[in-house]
């Protein structure tokens, strides 16, 4: 009868935790306005990716640039008047030793200096204030990343964190993905991150079958969902290629083990009824036999047997239908026909 065969490997094995997650931005950004004014004129086109201090937009400076000579103004006038205010106090100080002059006037004399100087310091505030707003008046951006859709046009008046604001900047690198795992598998994680280790997570596209990028586990959620049974994980990728885009949904695989030297084989080549787990072995002599095995982790297209085979030993993957115990077997392996090697 004729079978196509395989031989039992060595080799490693990676164990996976599964779970369902959606792509996160590490940072979004509402960009709104400061001050109040027009808004002369826009310096980004949606969808560029922008870094961060580029201008973007520019408010009309104009008011805040009236308000910074006025300021400017106020404090020269009360300058002088402290400048003359102070050469009348050493004088008055001079009078007073001589006796030429009341202790009172020299009082008051003092209490004047010392209004100039507040009347200093709060012209010296209002302009700070005056170039925080002419400042203000060019939006720059707060981070690096990707601008949304415009949402306002030059020539409207915005005011001062206007809840709408003018545009949404998105980081896009790097980028992350919040997934659930079941409460179940979180003691050999939590056991890998508190030992250091360095977890990989793999996302994939809504059918699992794309792999769209590979990156690191940040982080833990502190506390379990009670209505789900499940914990949130965050995982880190770096997007170079901008693989992965904002509230994408993903499924997030987390390598949590890589076993090495394991017996591995074909999954397909696994058989079980309601008693045990076993696979079709092909004997020496060409003739097949039923043999129990255990079987540990399933990765892809491969399984780990944790007893009852050895690597080496053929088992048959396919034309298992029509076999028998001590049935002869005409083995085909790898498209070649070939000698099975000694079985284990």
């Amino acid at each position: 009868m004729p079978v196509v065969a395989v031989a039992a490997r060595q080799g490693s094995i990676g164990v996976y935790v599964d779970g369902l997650g959606a792509v996160t931005p590490l940072a979004t950004v509402t960009v709104t306005s400061r001050v109040d004014g027009e808004l002369l004129a826009v310096h980004f086109k949606e969808g560029e990716l922008v870094r961060k201090g580029d201008l973007l937009a520019e408010i009309d400076p104009r008011p805040y640039q009236v308000q910074l000579t006025q300021a400017e103004g106020q404090l020269a006038r009360d300058q002088a008047l402290l400048d003359n205010a102070r050469v009348d106090l050493v004088r008055y100080q001079d009078l007073v030793k001589q006796n030429a002059a009341p202790e009172q006037q020299l009082v008051t004399q003092k209490a004047l200096v010392a209004q100039y100087e507040g009347a200093v310091k709060t012209d010296e505030g209002a302009i700070a204030s005056a170039k925080l707003s002419l400042t203000y008046s060019r939006i720059t951006a707060p981070l690096t990343g990707r601008i949304g859709l415009r949402l306002v046009d030059p020539g409207n008046i915005v005011s001062a964190g206007g809840s709408g604001g003018l545009l949404v900047i998105t980081q896009v690198q790097p980028m992350s993905v919040i997934f659930s795992i079941a409460e179940d598998h979180l003691a050999p994680v939590v056991q890998k991150v508190q030992s250091g280790a360095s977890l990989t997570v793999d996302a994939y596209d809504r059918g699992g079958k794309t792999k769209l990028a590979s990156g690191k586990l940040a982080t833990i959620d502190n506390q379990i969902d009670p209505a789900t049974g499940t914990l949130k994980l965050r995982a880190v990728f770096d997007n170079a290629k901008n693989e992965l885009f904002p509230n994408q949904f993903v499924n997030a695989r987390l390598l949590v083990e890589e076993k090495q030297g394991v017996t591995l084989i074909p999954t397909a080549a696994v058989e079980r009824n309601g008693q045990a787990t076993y696979v079709w072995l092909v004997k020496p002599d060409s003739t097949v036999t039923v043999r129990p095995i255990s079987i540990g982790v399933s990765e892809g297209t491969d399984t780990e047997v944790t007893s009852g085979l050895a690597p080496g030993a053929v088992i048959v993957m396919t034309g298992i239908d029509k076999l028998q115990e001590r049935v002869k077997v005409h083995v085909q392996m790898d498209g070649a026909s070939s000698k099975p090697p000694q079985a284990k």
